[in-house]
């Protein structure tokens, strides 16, 4: 069963890179949001589709809403994330296949309040599995609509801040092995 807030599926053999320097507001939750107007780096839009061997790797503890990135047992990056909340993010092993360095994301349901249309996300690293495929539209990626790292916030995706999510991209390479495990546990305030 798909749940109705997650992304829209992307078609992965007509994936480009977008960026609409016009774009001024969003909509995250039927609720619209500012779109940042700093400029991508020379303004040079971009997706790498071609795959890299290393000794690199990425887990996520959906639990400590965490990522950490290693290059052999040498741990490289520690974030702060903000996983699925609308839309869960799924546990196993998965790869990066693509990086595009900026995508508008769109999906949700106006009805259930959970729509959202945010264009210029920035540094957007798709992953997949035989399970969860790549028109899901799984991915890390800049979230400008929060503030709220380490609680989720997400439809599926793996939010991170800004300068996160572009250390990742930088250091990330396509084919890069993900690993997800854990939940997020609310918790219930007490009455």
């Amino acid at each position: 069963l798909r749940c109705l807030s997650k992304q829209n599926e992307i078609n992965p053999d007509s994936l480009a890179a977008e960026y609409d320097p016009e774009a001024k507001q969003g909509v995250f939750n039927n609720k619209i949001v500012d779109v940042p107007q700093e400029h991508l780096e020379n303004n040079v839009l971009g997706i790498t589709t071609e795959e890299q061997t290393s000794n690199k790797r990425i887990e996520v503890d959906l639990t400590k809403q965490q990522a950490l990135a290693y290059e052999g047992d040498n741990l490289v990056y520690d974030f702060l994330i903000s996983s699925g909340t609308w839309g869960r993010t799924p546990n196993g092993e998965f790869k990066i296949w693509a990086k595009v360095k900026s995508q508008k994301m769109s999906g949700g349901s106006k009805e259930l309040g959970t729509y959202y249309y945010l264009p210029n996300v920035q540094n957007v690293l798709f992953f997949y599995n035989d399970k969860y495929e790549k028109k899901l539209g799984f991915s890390f990626h800049q979230a400008y609509w929060h503030n709220n790292f380490g609680v989720p916030m997400s439809h599926g995706c793996i939010n991170m801040t800004t300068a996160d999510s572009l250390a990742l991209y930088n250091w990330a390479d396509v084919g890069t092995p993900i690993t997800i495990y854990g939940k997020y546990q609310t918790v219930l305030p007490q009455i």
